[in-house]
């Protein structure tokens, strides 16, 4: 019987992999985190993940939740100088508008997914430096999911990831918005379902804020 040929990689594989590796051996030590996962892995298709945004680091949370390649929708900013801008372009990450109102980006993101990848989506936007729990959503993702009929998968940190101080995300199930696939959207569709994605986030957050909470009071 022949052997089966192992797929060849793509260089953003190749680097996802390298990625993944330099994460555990250096920056783990130093930004130690704890991702709290369903038994389901998410490895069996494309996904587009998505959670609330606190930290810079916060695409370490999402991309070491999936060995799939992964790639983050950034804002148009990061592509235009320095060293941000070498390591978002050697990680293919998207170019997107902050109010998500790029149809280049959602185009290339599309793509992405069709190809078997999956894609990291902050909505909020920006990274939340308020008190608020969330900050208010940008379209983007919701529309994206039902497009290309992608599962969307929720996550949630309480805390900021900061140096020697474990960082915890929860995720939740994966969440499909069936009943909308091959209908034309309207804004108040997308109104809707942005709003549950919304809430599945605050729920999540509720949830690890409670674990974390009695953790604390074991120790104690």
């Amino acid at each position: 019987m022949a052997k089966t040929e192992k797929k060849k990689l793509t260089k953003f594989e190749k680097w996802f992999r390298f990625m993944h590796r330099f994460v555990y051996v250096v920056y783990r030590p130093f930004y130690p985190y704890k991702i709290h996962l369903p038994e389901r892995p998410y490895e069996d298709r494309p996904y587009i993940i998505i959670g609330n945004h606190l930290s810079l680091f916060d695409p370490v949370l999402a991309a070491m939740a999936t060995k799939k390649p992964m790639h983050f929708m950034a804002k148009k900013e990061l592509f235009e100088k320095g060293l941000m801008k070498k390591f978002v372009n050697k990680c293919e990450c998207i170019p997107v508008y902050r109010d998500g109102s790029d149809m280049n980006g959602v185009l290339k993101a599309m793509k992405y997914l069709k190809n078997g990848e999956s894609i990291g989506i902050f909505p909020e936007g920006k990274r939340n430096r308020t008190n608020e729990k969330l900050l208010p959503f940008k379209s983007g993702a919701t529309a994206l999911a039902i497009k290309t009929k992608t599962p969307i998968i929720p996550f949630a940190q309480v805390k900021k990831i900061k140096f020697w101080r474990t960082a915890h995300a929860l995720y939740g199930d994966p969440i499909e918005f069936t009943e909308y696939y091959g209908k034309k959207l309207t804004e108040e569709d997308i109104k809707v379902c942005d709003e549950i994605l919304r809430q599945k986030i605050l729920e999540l957050y509720e949830q690890l804020s409670e674990m974390l909470s009695k953790k604390k009071k074991k120790r104690g």
